[in-house]
């Protein structure tokens, strides 16, 4: 099977990608980590990066990185938990020794993502290490999660990490070329399948197989992720990270595996749900300046423009935004809140710098950022609010 049974094909143009990494292109075969294939991986990145791009990294490789340091066997659920804690540092530096640019750790779980309070925070984190120019790399929290609470594999977590940054592009480095018609190893008519439009069930049924010793997710997996990052309208590259010319193509655009369609658009489903979720009983009531900026200008809520806080809600909570002194009680937008009611009446039409010497924290500058917003329609009424 030729490593380059794949042609070259151009990627379409992107700003961000989540790069995913999995445990057989980290680990050595000797045991622990090795820099072998890490090393061009990194190159591409760097050279991402020196062109105005932003990655984040998805790595897996703790538990590998684990048994390097102990030698000892992970049969259990508890022994696995125990060598990537064990692991998580030699991985991390792994990847430090490669880039002249501070690297952070960031480990996240199901319940992460899954509590809004939660999934706004790790976005925070991320949103800031980036405006840094750090890069970040995020690994499943392994250590305190359990069989049920797992996402499962890396793959998977790279789609949700992929909308939670809303990046353009998912990038799946794996030991494959891409996706075959068939098992390339036992089918020999399996072809190469360049491109996806949509997976659909025949093409999960060309994933056969699984991830070998190293990993937890084989090709299914990876489709799974690449359905998921596409329904949040992203579209996934999936590539072979052992192949040098591979990798070092991807920083030119080119693309030699396969590429899966997007279907969606990156924020209209969480604005769709924001648009159509049920009248809530909390808002806040904004001046006639912030409903002009949020209206013709696509800027975030800052808390100068705040006038009042109605209804009690916690940091994270869905609210709606009127305009002060509107007796109809037209509702001019939706979104996610940074701070709960408490903290929002103590910053009420302040300054963004002062939030921290008023609160002892921030969370960032805005009350609600533009991307977790939607304006809604002129004639949007709703029932007035309690107090």
């Amino acid at each position: 099977m030729s490593m380059h049974a794949f042609g070259e094909q151009t990627l379409p143009t992107w700003k961000r990608a989540v790069l995913k990494v999995g445990s057989s292109l980290l680990a050595a075969d000797n045991g622990g980590l090795s820099e072998r294939f890490a090393a061009g991986l990194a190159q591409f990145v760097a050279q991402a990066r020196a062109q105005g791009r932003e990655v984040v990294i998805v790595s897996s490789g703790a538990v590998a990185g684990g048994r390097g340091v102990l030698h000892a066997a992970d049969t259990t659920l508890t022994q696995r938990q125990a060598l990537a804690a064990l692991g998580q540092a030699p991985m991390i530096a792994l990847w430090q020794r490669l880039f002249d640019v501070p690297v952070a750790q960031v480990l996240l779980s199901h319940d992460d993502l899954r509590n809004r309070r939660r999934y706004l925070n790790a976005r925070a984190t991320l949103r800031e290490l980036l405006q840094l120019k750090v890069l970040p790399v995020i690994n499943e929290n392994d250590t305190v999660a359990v069989d049920e609470l797992k996402l499962g594999d890396n793959d998977n977590l790279a789609a949700v990490v992929a909308a939670l940054v809303d990046a353009d592009l998912l990038l799946i480095a794996t030991d494959t070329p891409g996706l075959y018609s068939g098992h390339p190893v036992h089918d020999p008519e399996a072809k190469p399948v360049p491109h996806v439009a949509a997976i659909t069930p025949d093409i999960v049924r060309m994933a056969a197989g699984d991830a070998g010793t190293l990993g937890t997710g084989g090709m299914r997996t990876k489709l799974e992720a690449a359905s998921k990052a596409a329904a949040a309208g992203i579209a996934t590259a999936l590539f072979c990270g052992r192949d040098a010319d591979t990798v070092a193509a991807l920083a030119q655009n080119r693309l030699r595996g396969t590429f899966i369609d997007a279907h969606g658009d990156r924020l209209l489903a969480r604005k769709l749900w924001m648009r159509h979720a049920p009248p809530g009983l909390h808002g806040v009531r904004v001046d006639a300046g912030a409903a002009q900026a949020l209206d013709t200008r696509g800027a975030s809520l800052l808390p100068g423009g705040v006038v009042a806080v109605e209804g009690e809600f916690g940091r994270g909570d869905l609210v709606e935004i009127r305009l002060a002194g509107d007796a109809g009680a037209r509702v001019l937008a939706r979104g996610l809140v940074q701070y709960n009611s408490a903290d929002l009446r103590r910053i009420v039409g302040r300054h963004s710098r002062e939030i921290e010497s008023i609160l002892g924290y921030r969370y960032g500058e805005a009350v609600i950022h533009r991307d977790d917003l939607v304006v809604l329609p002129p004639g949007h009424v709703e029932k007035e609010p309690a107090a």
